[in-house]
């Protein structure tokens, strides 16, 4: 698939990704690419979040891919069951920070902490480091198992943000595009 017969759908995670971040570099890129806006960046709400990212999806002219960075990854599976009435193609997962690591974040309403075990009901990448702060890989493989996710291996990339060196993320980049060819695939 081609990234001009999508709507591409960013979902950022807490504090949203900054214009360094490579969500917002992608979103310049991308043509047909936004943004999941979220009322409260900072204090986020589980049922506002997974609202915001149904009523943006179902605003699509086209088929939807969502690309979504660590809370938003978690809001994301939280939301998917809402939307079986969205031609969702695929979901391109970076980063979902683990419960244990959420409970540690006073901000972040408890309930995201409930992270869903089932089956995501469209295609999905989760790439994982193997040193970030949030989520260890083993939790986030783990995740991807549960999910029905292909687990992509980003090697020691922390949380995979502007803070870990990951303004433009080429690497990332090829990866969705590689993502994308894969989902323009007849099953076999």
């Amino acid at each position: 698939m081609k990234t001009t017969d999508l709507d591409i759908l960013l979902v950022p995670g807490l504090g949203n990704s900054g214009p360094d971040h490579w969500q917002s570099r992608w979103e310049e890129k991308l043509s047909t690419a936004r943004r999941i806006e979220q009322a409260d960046w900072e204090r986020p709400s589980l049922a506002d979040w997974t609202a915001r990212i149904v009523d943006g999806a179902r605003q699509a002219q086209r088929p939807v891919v969502f690309i979504a960075h660590s809370l938003g990854a978690l809001a994301l599976a939280h939301a998917a069951p809402a939307l079986a009435d969205v031609d969702v193609r695929g979901a391109f997962l970076v980063a979902p920070p683990s419960a244990r690591a959420l409970l540690m974040l006073e901000e972040v309403d408890r309930a995201f902490a409930q992270v869903p075990r089932d089956p995501l009901p469209f295609p999905s990448v989760l790439v994982a480091s193997r040193n970030d702060d949030f989520a260890s890989f083993d939790e986030t493989a783990d995740l991807a198992l549960a999910w029905g996710s292909a687990l992509a291996d980003a090697g020691e990339s922390g949380h995979v943000n502007s803070a870990s060196g990951h303004g433009p993320w080429p690497e990332g980049l090829m990866r969705f595009a590689g993502f994308l060819k894969g989902l323009g695939k007849a099953p076999a």
